[in-house]
């Protein structure tokens, strides 16, 4: 009786399931069957839903990625000095597919600051674009990045080459920005995740130290002004850009307090940090001492009365003036 049931029953319930019918056709099948048998059909319709599911979610995916009409351009740049053993595992880590779905198109410029080994190799054979620049300084190496940024790009970010930063959480720096919730957001290395001994206590305490003077005296809502991991809106890049002085790792403090005055919105978002790979660039008592001493005389500065705003509206108006001529 138990294998005439097995033979008998099984193709019905899957005839039921495979085959079209009338509501009530099933439901009175459905009541016949005995209550083992129901659950095993409940199962299967569960799972056909289910994997009807899965299949219209590739469908949208597919579309999303499709559907090029609306992309945004993103451009990461890199400044890079003696970086062979982490830049390639930053650039692969960059999430291609998760940005494409987000519609951005992205591009990777790594600045090649006097790098004496392969760094430049390895960028290229990952798909970047390397450009050089010769005089040595991060601060250098990002102003010249800031220069071969395309017209068309519409979000920057930049980030260490050293892999300390994890390229992949680079959509966690942009959804703030294309919220319009802020201007900048920063990856706050404090507020995130701290891998092993990545950070050590002397430069923790240092950096909330700094920290600390640029909340309490430029009303910055940050946790971590000593950051490489950083995400702009385009425009504040163009205004920024000219402001910059900093040839070295007193930048990212020079850039937060200017962006302030500029009069943007700055937010942070927690983010993983890393041992770095490869050796440190940092002098931590005189590069300590240069930031100190930023945070302190970008107290009084001002920008110039001609912004990139300013020289855009005027720009416009000479052109339309031509016209009318």
């Amino acid at each position: 009786m138990v294998q005439f049931k097995s033979t008998v029953m099984e193709p019905s319930i899957t005839s039921v399931v495979e085959t079209e019918m009338p509501a009530e056709s099933y439901f009175e099948d459905y009541l016949s069957f005995p209550f083992s048998d129901r659950r095993v059909l409940d199962r299967r319709v569960s799972d056909r839903r289910v994997s009807d599911r899965r299949v219209s979610g590739r469908r949208a995916s597919d579309r999303i990625q499709i559907n090029d009409s609306n992309m945004k351009k993103l451009t990461i740049i890199i400044p890079c000095h003696n970086e062979e053993k982490g830049i390639g595992k930053v650039i692969e880590g960059v999430p291609y597919d998760k940005l494409a779905q987000l519609d951005y198109q992205t591009e990777i410029i790594v600045i090649n600051n006097n790098s004496s080994d392969q760094t430049i190799k390895v960028a290229l054979e990952k798909g970047a674009k390397v450009v050089s620049e010769k005089k040595q300084g991060k601060g250098n190496a990002l102003k010249t990045g800031f220069k071969n940024i395309s017209p068309d790009t519409d979000y920057v970010v930049m980030l260490d080459g050293d892999n300390t930063y994890k390229s992949k959480e680079i959509p966690r720096l942009l959804e703030p920005l294309e919220n319009d919730f802020c201007d900048i957001v920063i990856g706050s290395r404090l507020e995130g995740k701290l891998n092993g001994d990545s950070l050590s206590f002397s430069h923790r305490v240092a950096n909330w130290f700094f920290t600390f003077l640029v909340r309490r005296f430029y009303f910055v809502n940050t946790t971590d002004i000593c950051t490489g991991y950083f995400a702009w809106k385009k425009k504040v890049v163009d205004e920024l850009s000219p402001y910059i002085k900093s040839d070295g790792f007193a930048i990212e403090a020079e850039m937060i307090t200017k962006m302030a005055k500029l009069g943007y919105k700055i937010f942070s978002v927690p983010i993983t940090y890393d041992r770095r790979e490869g050796n440190s660039k940092l002098s931590p008592y005189l590069d300590g001492i240069k930031i100190t001493w930023m945070l302190l005389k970008n107290l009084v500065w001002k920008p110039e009365k001609k912004t990139i705003k300013n020289l855009v509206t005027a720009n416009n108006l000479v052109c339309s003036n031509a016209s009318k001529v």
